[in-house]
């Protein structure tokens, strides 16, 4: 009797234990492919590195426009989304005018030879004149006289020390039957050390203000740089209905 309840009891033992290991093979089981696709995931992530190579199409509004982008060319996660906003930052490979993707990593990443990434900023219009239309009522009398000649027929001015414009210069260019081309650009160190030195606004679409920063190599190509940049806002910019 004795071993007969003694057998009994080894085997209920044995069931209970036989159970636990199964289960707990199973949770380890679970856990491991749960970590091998988060590690494929967040893996993924930092190699991505804050970048996407999404192309769906998203419709931020501000103001009485809608900007349609994809995802590839919106410079920040929280931003790639439908709806209002006060701002949207983009960047974009020139001249192709895309956004991030696997091909295009090299340029992105500033690992490449050449600089050709230029960032973008849509943002309410605050003041009623662009950069070239400020050149004569403002800039003119903030620099120094006379300039020295650059790239793409530019003239590049040093500001005033009383301008407030400290490690900067002013790129200007003739253009027949409009107010002049001007870019303002870093100069010295920290020009080397940035990657889109030189920046210019325009007005666009209905009462936005456009300001893209751009590697100072393309100075010298300024007139078909400012185009794509032209042609680029119109095409992203749709009327609010």
């Amino acid at each position: 009797m004795k071993q007969a309840a003694a057998a009994e009891e080894f085997n209920v033992v044995d069931s209970v234990l036989m159970k636990r290991v199964f289960y707990a093979f199973a949770a380890l089981a679970l856990l491991s492919l749960v970590i091998s696709l988060g590690g494929k995931w967040f893996g993924r992530s930092i190699a991505m590195a804050g970048y996407t190579d999404d192309t769906t199409i998203h419709r931020v509004v501000i103001g009485n426009n809608v900007i349609a982008v994809p995802a590839n060319a919106i410079r920040f996660l929280q931003a790639r989304r439908d709806g209002l906003a006060s701002r949207l930052d983009l960047y974009l490979r020139y001249p192709q005018m895309e956004g991030y993707s696997e091909a295009a990593r090299d340029d992105f990443n500033h690992t490449g030879t050449a600089k050709n990434i230029i960032f973008l900023s849509f943002e309410p219009q605050m003041m009623s004149r662009d950069m070239s239309g400020r050149f004569a009522p403002i800039y003119s009398a903030l620099i120094d006289q006379p300039g020295t000649p650059g790239p793409g027929g530019t003239t590049i001015y040093g500001f005033s020390e009383q301008s407030g414009y400290l490690n900067e210069v002013l790129a200007v260019a003739g253009r027949a039957g409009k107010d002049p081309f001007v870019a303002r650009c870093l100069s010295g160190p920290s020009a080397e050390e940035s990657l889109a030195p030189c920046e210019r606004d325009i007005q666009v679409g209905d009462s936005l203000s456009l300001t893209y920063r751009f590697p100072r190599e393309l100075l010298g190509n300024w007139p078909t740089l400012d185009a794509a940049i032209v042609a680029e806002a119109t095409r992203v910019l749709k009327a609010a209905r």
